[in-house]
């Protein structure tokens, strides 16, 4: 599975299942948007999870089981043991991982071992993360990965489109690989160990005009075990999760009765469709909150917002809207999605170059 791949299926509503293996890290990265460290020992039951990954069927299950942290690394056998699953069912798996093995140049067996049982292995790489694994290593590890013959990509995180770290990281990575590696970038947000480090965004679209939720297509594991629909960190962290935001909790619920909700939620298919702001400005009998994810977690809230929802996407109708949606989406491409979510400056890097065209740009 490729990076482009992989992100294409973003809008897809239960198209993929993130999964939050641990909060622990080794590393200690200032601007970590999940607070994670050595000493954060939440994360969900191993049988837990192993149960519900294990109740995914061949016609019901995610395209894609994607596991991040903390460090998911961390627990390399459970991470193998989750993958198999996965393919079990004809799901594929991928993962994320802060790369804290590779500070002495090798990948350890066991690490090895749980890389290999993967789809898709990506780095997240950083002007934080270099300073406690340099990028030289980083790039060394993922070599080998790819002579395992497992794609790899690299996820960049930076303070904005000018930043000089992701012109300089960019083109270094872009020259070891020849293009070949693909490249997500993001930008620092004012989450976790970060919110002190930059500004928030300035206020979303004042609902006049769709804006899609993709953050609300795939089902989150959170560190807790609490299934959520939506995985912005303020909703994977706060508890109780807003209710319309709640899918169920993985010591009692399976793959299908997630995705029934998922699917069947109309505040959930109309976030995917026309994004929280506009369903205040359709709905609401007062003013929503500055912020678009604010406008979201409000609508617990706002009961005249909820029966809008309900009453235009409760059957068919609403079906129809969320999937229309998602084919527009799926249509435009992983570059826009990427420009619309993480940097534009360098969203077309999502997609990989053969080695020829590489060298004629």
């Amino acid at each position: 599975m490729e990076l482009a791949e992989l992100i294409g299926l973003r809008p897809v509503p239960c198209g993929g299942l993130l999964v939050a293996l641990t909060r622990r890290c080794p590393m200690s990265c200032a601007h970590c948007s999940t607070n994670s460290s050595m000493a954060a020992a939440e994360q969900p039951d191993p049988e837990h999870l192993l149960r519900f990954i294990g109740s995914f069927g061949g016609q019901d299950r995610p395209e894609v089981v994607m596991l991040t942290g903390g460090e998911p690394l961390l627990l390399p056998e459970l991470a193998a043991r989750l993958a198999g699953l996965a393919r079990a069912a004809g799901s594929r798996t991928a993962l994320l991982s802060g790369m804290f093995f590779a500070r002495d140049g090798r990948i350890p067996d066991r690490i090895m071992r749980a890389i290999t049982a993967l789809d898709h292995f990506s780095a997240s790489l950083d002007v934080h993360h270099e300073r406690e694994v340099p990028r030289a290593q980083v790039l060394r590890a993922l070599r080998a990965v790819l002579d395992a013959g497992i794609p790899v990509s690299v996820h960049l995180t930076g303070t904005g489109p000018e930043d000089p770290y992701l012109a300089d990281a960019v083109a270094d990575i872009r020259r070891v690989f020849a293009g070949r590696v693909p490249l997500l970038v993001n930008e620092v947000r004012p989450l976790g160990r970060a919110a002190g480090l930059v500004r928030a965004t300035p206020p979303g679209p004042d609902g006049s005009r769709a804006t899609p939720c993709t953050l609300a297509a795939w089902p989150v594991v959170a560190y807790d075990g609490t299934v959520a629909a939506c995985c912005n960190q303020w909703t994977v962290d706060r508890r109780p999760v807003p209710p319309h935001l709640r899918l169920g909790h993985i010591a009692d619920d399976d793959w299908p009765a997630v995705r029934e909700r998922s699917l069947g939620s109309p505040v959930l298919r109309m976030l995917r469709a026309v994004g929280p702001q506009r369903l205040h400005a359709r709905y609401g009998t007062s003013p929503a909150p500055a912020g678009y994810c604010r406008s979201c977690h409000v609508l617990a809230d706002r009961p005249d917002v909820l029966a809008g929802a309900a009453r235009d996407a409760g059957g068919r109708v609403g079906e129809i809207l969320d999937r229309l949606s998602t084919e527009q989406q799926l249509a435009a491409g992983p570059a826009a999605l990427v420009s619309r979510m993480g940097c534009a400056r360098y969203a077309h890097l999502v997609e990989s170059l053969p080695a020829a065209e590489e060298s004629r740009r």
